[in-house]
């Protein structure tokens, strides 16, 4: 018998139980040698004790038996050990039991506990360190391709494209993945609107978590230029319009309100999010940019995100902000789309860097779409040197980079490359992060390649490891669904509605108002309402907008109609189209002028015009529009030129002659209201012109904040024309009257690292509130690098009432002060500031000056 283990004390309890009457083992009445005994027991009979020690030689005389005591005794000896015995296996069979029940427990915790990835209170990086442990080859590529729902490959209409994303989520559609999301989705597959738009991203959601091996949830990607691109959604101003009201508090809300609107439906980034400064206007898609000024796109780029994206992502209304392009594309060759630049590292980092400081350092953004154009005689997507050693190394972007589509294609198209095999491991060490076309060069060449050993795992892991840790940081592993009834109730809502005309009002331009014709009155007899913007809503919505538009706009025709009275007689001549000729009711337009007291006239570009890929070979307007606008002019009616356009135009003759000139932008669904309100006086207009308007597209690359050679040449350049602008930088007029007085400096000098109070008095000298930004600007009269002549280093945008008075306060420093030096380091040199504050960049009303000296 044996007592060693519990296993075996098991079995001896067994035979015991059947040994017989005797009460003792089998072996010990069948006179077998005697069992090893347990350590620590005594076996009197051998006079040993547990050990195996002998006993103390007196101790065994004395105890030596005799006849029959020698057999109670050895009855009792037995007696003891079945007790002990019996203990030990009770004590022992409880203690294994207890270890059978620990590891039944332990074994199923681990069948219940989530593997570190679905622990929610683990760290983010560990989270992200045991998925990609998980993860297949096929799985990693599947999650750096978010595709854009409008390709061919998802299918020809909507119901093909909707069992492609189906297939795409499950990993079925290519051999990839499952997907890591989608682009355009919402805007491409789901006209119906906001509540089947929930519905379907839910739907997709379930999929991916439940029909996939890893339950990895989708990031769902679309388009925000002004606003989220979807059919239902809530359509603001775009671009210049938004950046002519230079109201940052305003820009920062209409963004916050289109994240508001994405997450709501189920969307996680909003892209073209255009901070590049404008370059050159005859480039279509400089409509969704905010305006020609590093440093006026620098404050926007942080409200923007701001809004968008704010400090934590997770958050239901909040969604990543995508910045594009990196590093800028407004300054190609011709003017046109993709068109390769030729940037200068000064340039690059004097004028097109600044915006992406202050969106990505300061403000945090976490999404970046690289650029299409070849810069410097490389295509951009293949540019280790932006998009890793700038973007992620200098600038600290820990986000993710985009493609612009063509990713891999940029470089085939270029001809660097022969294939999308070669193409693929470039760009993906250039810092291309997600693909959103469908292009082998990230789907089978990019397997193909890592198999091969042309693509480290790590490389390839760096990528996904980016998009992985987004979708923790969102939350999506823990909240990946969304309330398609809440969304009903965000989406397009009556205070989105209220914002959007806010900013539509807040970025009209009044650019001319001879003689005060505006504001209208609304006792009119007679106006009549002419051009192929009059009465088309469409027209006035911009670029990007939703495929299927559900929401009703109104148009500048009915807006007029409804601020004058029954008896005013309203005429309206559409008179000619945007672009081209083929309807010619110019006669009709003049004779509708000549009968009426006031016409307005409203012209400009159309979705032919103006966007991506629209590019201009020139600034002036397009098809009979010219025509039109001089034969009702030539009637004698007081005429209002009312311009829709996504670009500053080239208007000289109009400039001349008509007396009364609003430029509305795209001016997003309440922009027809908000010009009526304008054009009738109900709304004092307040927007600044963020862009300079040229006199011809021969002027181009025309901006205000020339360097000192253009200032030698500005009167006369060219044979024919001055080099100054048709309407210049910060342009905007209003029906009040601003008044600048008491400007104060100090102190006058200070050191290179001393800040400079400027402050001066404003005041409404009218009878009617009203909106000023005020402007200041610097000019470093000396340097050790040339330097513009004017930059834009604050402003403000002021509300008085009338006869009201504010004091208007700027501090500069270091960050205002400073220039690139020989060697493009920062630096505030010694020497003299000339201070210029006004209404514009020529409308300069206060001046000064302080110094800088060196300590």
């Amino acid at each position: 018998m044996t007592y060693s283990h519990a296993s075996t004390g098991l079995r001896a309890s067994k035979v015991e139980a059947s040994a017989g009457s005797a009460g003792v083992s089998p072996a010990l009445a069948q006179g077998a040698s005697r069992p090893v005994r347990a350590a620590g027991t005594t076996d009197f009979a051998s006079g040993a004790d547990g050990a195996g020690r002998p006993l103390p030689q007196c101790r065994r005389d004395a105890c030596a038996p005799s006849g029959r005591q020698n057999y109670w005794l050895q009855r009792g000896q037995i007696a003891m050990r079945i007790n002990s015995m019996v203990l030990r296996i009770v004590v022992v069979g409880a203690f294994s039991l207890l270890l059978l029940a620990a590891g039944f427990v332990s074994r199923q915790q681990s069948a219940v506990s989530p593997p570190a990835y679905r622990d929610s209170r683990q760290p983010i990086d560990r989270r992200v360190d045991d998925l990609l442990s998980r993860m297949t080859l096929e799985e990693k590529v599947g999650q750096i391709n978010m595709p854009c729902v409008y390709m061919d490959e998802f299918g020809r209409d909507i119901a093909g494209k909707r069992e492609g994303v189906r297939r795409f989520v499950t990993g079925n559609l290519l051999g990839i993945g499952p997907g890591g999301g989608f682009f355009t989705l919402a805007n491409e597959i789901v006209p119906e609107g906001t509540r089947r738009q929930a519905e379907l991203f839910n739907e997709l959601q379930k999929l991916a978590l439940e029909k996939t091996r890893l339950g990895i949830p989708l990031m769902q990607v679309e388009e925000g230029t002004h606003g989220f691109m979807a059919p239902g959604a809530t359509i603001f101003p775009e671009g210049l319009g938004l950046g002519a009201s230079w109201n940052m508090d305003l820009i920062r809300d209409v963004y916050a309100a289109a994240a508001r609107e994405a997450r709501a439906v189920g969307v996680h980034q909003l892209f073209t999010l255009v901070i590049e400064p404008n370059r050159d206007p005859r480039h279509g898609r400089n409509q969704q940019t905010f305006s020609e000024d590093p440093y006026l796109c620098s404050e926007i780029a942080l409200r923007l995100v701001e809004g968008a994206q704010g400090r934590d992502i997770s958050f239901g209304d909040k969604v990543i902000a995508g910045l594009c392009h990196f590093p800028g594309q407004t300054q190609g060759l011709n003017g046109i789309n993709r068109g390769t630049m030729d940037l200068s590292e000064r340039t690059l980092r004097e004028v097109f860097l600044p915006p992406w400081i202050a969106g990505i350092k300061k403000a945090g953004a976490l999404g970046v779409m690289a650029t299409h154009p070849s810069i410097n005689g490389y295509p951009n997507h293949g540019s280790e040197h932006h998009l890793t050693r700038i973007l992620r190394e200098e600038l600290g972007f820990r986000g993710n980079v985009l493609s612009e589509g063509s990713n891999t294609g940029t470089l085939l198209y270029e001809r660097v490359v022969a294939t999308e095999k070669e193409a693929g491991p470039i760009v993906l060490k250039a810092g291309v992060d997600v693909n959103v076309t469908f292009e082998s060069g990230y789907m089978q060449d990019m397997i193909a390649n890592v198999r091969e050993g042309i693509v480290p795992m790590d490389l390839l892991d760096r990528a996904v490891r980016r998009v992985l840790r987004l979708k923790f940081e969102l939350g999506l592993f823990e909240n990946p669904f969304v309330d398609p009834g809440r969304a009903v109730g965000v989406v397009h809502s009556e205070s989105h509605r209220r914002l959007a005309e806010q900013a539509a009002r807040e970025g009209i331009v009044l650019l001319k108002n001879d003689r005060n014709l505006l504001p209208l009155s609304k006792q009119l007899r007679s106006i009549a309402v002419i051009g192929p913007n009059a009465d088309d809503s469409e027209n006035l919505l911009g670029d990007y907008i939703p495929k299927t538009l559900l929401n009703k706009t109104s148009t500048f025709l009915d807006e007029i109609r409804k601020k004058l009275s029954a008896e005013t007689r309203i005429e309206y001549v559409k008179g000619c189209h945007v672009l081209s000729t083929d309807l010619d009711e110019i006669k009709q337009a003049a004779e509708a002028a000549r009968k009426s007291d006031i016409a307005v006239l409203v012209v400009g570009e159309d979705e032919k015009t103006d966007g991506e890929s629209d590019d201009s070979v020139d600034l002036h307007l397009t098809g009979l529009q010219n025509e039109l606008i001089r034969a009702v002019y030539e009637t004698g009616t007081p005429t209002v030129l009312v311009l829709v356009s996504g670009r500053p135009l080239a208007l000289p003759w109009a400039a001349e002659h008509v007396p009364a000139i609003v430029e509305t932008w795209m001016c997003g669904e309440g922009g027809a209201r908000a010009a009526a309100d304008v054009l009738f006086g109900d709304c004092n207009p307040s927007g600044k012109l963020p862009i300079t308007f040229p006199r011809h597209v021969g002027q181009m690359p025309f901006y205000y904040n020339y360097k000192p050679a253009k200032l030698m040449r500005r009167q006369r350049a060219y044979v024919t024309m001055p080099l100054t602008p048709l309407f210049e930088f910060g342009r905007g007029l209003s029906y009040t009257k601003f008044e600048y007085s008491n400007l104060e400096i100090g102190p006058t000098q200070i050191g290179p690292a001393g800040d400079v109070r400027v402050s001066l008095d404003l005041r409404n000298a009218s009878d009617r509130d009203g909106s000023e930004v005020v402007q200041l600007y610097l000019d470093d009269v000396i340097s050790s690098v040339v330097t513009p002549v004017i930059e834009l280093k604050g402003f403000r945008k002021v509300f008085l009432k009338a006869g009201e008075h504010k004091r208007v306060e700027f501090v500069l420093g270091r960050e205002h002060l400073s220039l690139l030096d020989g060697n493009l380091q920062p630096k505030v040199e010694p020497g003299v500031f000339n201070v210029m504050v006004g209404s514009s960049c020529e409308d300069i009303r206060l001046r000064g000056k302080f110094e800088v000296v060196a300590r």
